[in-house]
């Protein structure tokens, strides 16, 4: 939630000065005639045919912080807490009363008013009220982060009695997070991010001799991100009401905020992803998982995340794109339609939008369709739930952000059924969930339950078998798996032994292997079997000369393969042996821009990254950057993987490989791309003979970046320090007197901050934003910082980017460049204002005006005070540097 990474990069976006002519310009919302300027906090909103939304209540504007989890207790009060604050208690008008604002309380717990708060997660359950703290403990709330139980035990209706039931080792956006009632109603479960340590379990699900587990080389985060982070990542517990017995569920998120429960008692959740890693082979999309009993997915710090095809982790349901993931929550109580009560709800922080995710069953598990419930620009969403009364709940704010609270009915005319959901599950769900009573410890029943199913067609139903194994002393099962011949359990049975026995059977678990016949199987099962492979190197060490030529000679000729998830596997493991021929195999693979199946690495996001770019600039202009020019993620990961060969280069091949990598700087990606690329150049590197070193850095592209190999150098950066400029601030700094300002420096500042990619000063730039060569003929100072801190102030029709609903469901958000008889034809990507999009207009079933800016606010925040005195000595001389602003100290601009 709201991760912390997402608040640094206020000034690498675009500016945006939307002003046209002499005044500002009001928008007009096309197709519904409404005047945004007059548009509640309702009007923002996106809801589909037959619901209707409140707004209920405003915190931030009654002084009460940013609210970011909400709860009801057993009277049907509504219970929240301040991300940085206390908790409050509200009694919510009933739905059609007329009434509209909640009587709020401040709570107060003991004898302090702030004697509880700083909760990602709030709970009333057993009587009592769980609060999840997140914080580290300071003089203001000196709690630490932990899962708190407060009681009232004198029956004042307040609460008295707080009892710490674990305090939790983590705190942040990454750190502990929701508490969530289990489906019987006598558990509960406990959910933390990947910076919140593991307790000590008294149980595990998912077997806790977990490792990093990737032969890949591993490149932490260049910029330090969750570099001191290791497996098992994010984590979901089971406990019991009095916290005296934990459970580990599963595990490998990397800040999966919540957990909901659909009627079969299946758990999911919405994964978030790292948009740092943008444009690499590793990143992974936001995602839905259903968390079955021992789940583990995948996270690992830096490049090392696996892939969702690993056979020792569980792939996601749905992946939905870039976002930031907050609450989830099952429809199953709503006064909705029946199609929406059978939904799972995930809210996305960053772009504004609550998914419905339909769940229809797949198998042991389910598949995931999405459609766009409600979305809002800006819609900050933190938290949300179903009332006792059947109304959807939620909250938007966090980071101190404006915080609201809204409801949402249906008056629609479909019937709105209140009947329990009932079960559905399929013959594999119920394999799977037999299976998963072995996960519970040494079984004697286990193996020959389990067994049969580790060639299961169905992964969710192998995935439960293999753990149920592992979960058994391996002294009864170690033989078997030696011994089997099944080609599909035999990989299962050695990917297991490879993780709980010990390397006295390495060279048979390979023979177990090389017993197999690869170019029979089915790529998902040849993928199988090399991350097998892989495993027996990682955990019982690296085989000896005899073994490693028979693993050559089995894998060899299979590579380079047809598809591109069969490739990486291969080139991973022939790489690591250094098989003859794998340099040559590999450059050529590299040669190729496209390469079949990438859809088969299941990284591919429902919600296509462009329709995110218009809707919070803050982060989508990120996205635009990549999508301007995106990396060969392919390439990379071969790149990448052969930086770690040592021998078999000659200097033709040498020359080609360190080529590519000063091509590769060229490429677009997110914050970390280019330091990911520039360490896996220096690894490369290290295997160069010092006398031809030089002449390798420099093929490289070392003359490219800064020193510290995390950007490409620039002509200009803001030298700072920055701040978060006010507008009286800005105003102050600035004064009346621009006299003597350097035009070189503020015309760098102008290119810096990126302004020249969508404005157009003195014929050059772009052409997104208005040419700004008058711009200080005809405004002020504080007309034009103004624009700049606060660009969702005023935005001009000229400039707009309009929102089309769809049929579907589904929104779009673009620049209307024309349109004709049947289609609207769109940019979504100021970075790339000719790559277009059409939109059919029997498609659509409305449009009006953003009243989102392109550009974010905050653009001058890298700027020192100087460095401001310039950029607006520039902007005022419409970049002329024989004009008045710098004549009026009686000489020519400085630096011109």
């Amino acid at each position: 939630m709201f991760s912390p990474y997402r608040s640094v990069k206020l000034f690498l976006s675009v500016s945006a000065l939307v002003l046209v002519g002499a005044s500002w310009v009001t928008m007009q919302v096309s197709g519904t005639d409404k005047n945004l300027a007059d548009n509640s906090k309702i009007d923002k909103l996106k809801l589909l045919p037959g619901f209707k939304a409140e707004h209920l209540y405003s915190p931030s504007e009654n002084g009460q912080g940013s609210w970011v989890s909400m709860t009801f207790d057993d009277k049907g009060r509504m219970i929240t807490s301040d991300q940085y604050g206390g908790l409050f208690r509200l009694k919510i008008p009933a739905v059609g009363s007329g009434l509209t604002k909640p009587a709020v309380e401040r709570l107060k717990v003991g004898q302090d008013t702030l004697g509880m708060g700083y909760a990602q997660g709030l709970l009333y359950a057993f009587n009592s009220l769980y609060v999840m703290v997140n914080n580290r403990s300071n003089p203001r709330f000196p709690k630490s982060s932990g899962l708190y139980r407060l009681q009232d035990t004198d029956n004042d209706d307040q609460y008295d009695k707080v009892t710490l039931i674990r305090e939790l080792k983590g705190e942040g956006e990454h750190g502990p997070h929701s508490i969530v009632l289990s489906p019987d109603k006598q558990s509960l479960y406990v959910v933390a991010g990947n910076h919140t340590d593991v307790p000590q379990m008294d149980a595990y699900r998912l077997p806790s001799n977990w490792k990093e587990d990737n032969l890949f080389p591993l490149i932490k985060d260049p910029r330090g991100h969750a570099n001191d982070r290791m497996a098992p990542g994010g984590w979901v517990a089971k406990i019991d009401p009095e916290g005296k017995r934990w459970e580990l569920i599963g595990a490998g998120f990397r800040n999966e905020f919540d957990v909901a429960f659909n009627e079969n008692g299946d758990m999911f959740t919405y994964d978030s992803d790292m948009e740092w890693d943008f444009g690499t082979p590793w990143y992974r999309p936001t995602r839905i998982c259903h968390i079955t009993s021992g789940a583990e997915f995948g996270w690992r710090t830096g490049n090392s995340k696996w892939l969702p095809g690993n056979p020792d982790n569980l792939p996601p349901l749905l992946n939905i794109g870039q976002g930031s993931p907050t609450n989830v929550f099952y429809g199953a109580n709503a006064k909705f339609p029946q199609k929406y009560r059978q939904s799972l709800y995930a809210f996305d922080w960053s772009f504004g939008i609550i998914y419905s995710i339909h769940l229809k069953p797949k198998g042991a598990t389910y598949e995931g369709e999405r459609e766009e419930f409600i979305s809002g620009s800006p819609l900050p969403l933190t938290d949300g739930a179903i009332g006792p009364d059947g109304a959807m709940y939620f909250l938007t704010g966090g980071r101190r952000l404006e915080s609201d609270l809204y409801r949402v009915t249906y008056t629609g005319t479909e019937s709105t059924p209140t009947t329990p959901l009932a079960a559905n599950a399929t013959a594999e769900h119920k394999l799977r969930t037999s299976l998963e009573q072995y996960h519970q410890g040494a079984n004697p029943a286990a193996i020959e339950a389990a067994w049969p199913h580790l060639s299961h067609p169905d992964r969710f139903v192998r995935y439960a078998a293999r753990i149920a194994v592992e979960h058994q002393p391996v002294a009864q099962w170690q033989d078997k798996a030696l011994a089997e011949t099944n080609p599909q359990r035999a990989t299962q049975a050695i990917v297991a032994l490879a993780r709980q026995g010990n390397e006295s059977v390495k060279s048979s678990a390979l023979n177990t292997l090389l017993k197999i016949n690869f170019a029979q199987l089915p790529e998902s099962q040849q993928f199988d079997v090399l991350r097998a492979f892989e495993l027996i190197f990682l955990r019982m060490g690296a085989p000896d000369a005899a073994d490693k030529s028979k693993v050559i000679a089995y894998l060899n000729p299979h590579y380079p393969a047809k598809t591109a998830l069969v490739n990486r596997g291969l080139s991973k493991v022939l790489i690591y042996l250094e098989a003859p021929g794998v340099i040559q195999k590999t450059l050529a693979l590299m040669d190729k821009k496209e390469e079949p199946g990438m859809n088969a690495l299941d990284l591919t996001p429902a919600t296509a990254s462009s329709d995110l770019i218009l809707r919070n600039p803050q982060y989508g202009l990120d996205i635009a950057k990549m999508l301007e020019k995106v990396p060969p993620l392919q390439q990379t990961y071969y790149a990448v993987m052969l930086s770690r060969q040592e021998t078999g280069w000659t200097p033709e091949l040498r020359d080609k490989y360190f080529t590519w990598f000063g091509n590769a700087f060229k490429y677009q990606g997110g914050r970390s791309y280019v330091g990911f690329i520039d360490r896996a150049r220096k690894l490369a590197l290290a295997h160069v003979p010092k006398d031809q070193f030089e002449k390798y850095n420099k093929l490289s592209g070392a003359e490219l970046l800064t020193t510290s190999g995390n950007d490409i150098a620039m002509g200009y950066s803001p030298k700072g320090p920055g701040r978060r400029w006010q507008l009286d601030d800005a105003v102050a700094a600035v004064g009346n007197d621009l006299s003597g300002r350097n035009f070189e420096q503020g015309k760098k500042i102008y290119g810096a901050i990126l302004c020249s990619r969508c404005h157009s000063i003195q014929g050059s730039g772009g052409d997104v934003g208005p040419d700004l060569t008058q711009l200080g003929t005809r405004f002020s100072n504080k007309d034009m910082l103004d624009a700049i801190i606060n660009p969702n102030k005023a935005v001009s029709d000229q400039y707009a980017s309009t929102i089309y609903t769809l049929k579907n469901g589904q929104s779009v958000v673009g620049r209307q460049l024309s349109e004709d008889k049947t289609s609207y034809t769109i940019s979504q990507n100021p970075f790339a204002p000719d790559q277009t999009r059409k939109i059919l207009k029997k498609d659509v079933t409305g449009t009006k005006y953003s009243s989102e800016s392109i550009m974010l606010p905050g653009l001058i925040n890298s700027l020192n005070p100087d460095e401001l005195k310039d950029l607006m000595a520039y902007l005022k001389a419409g970049g002329n540097p024989d004009n008045e602003v710098y004549k009026a100290s009686g000489g020519a601009a400085k630096g011109k």
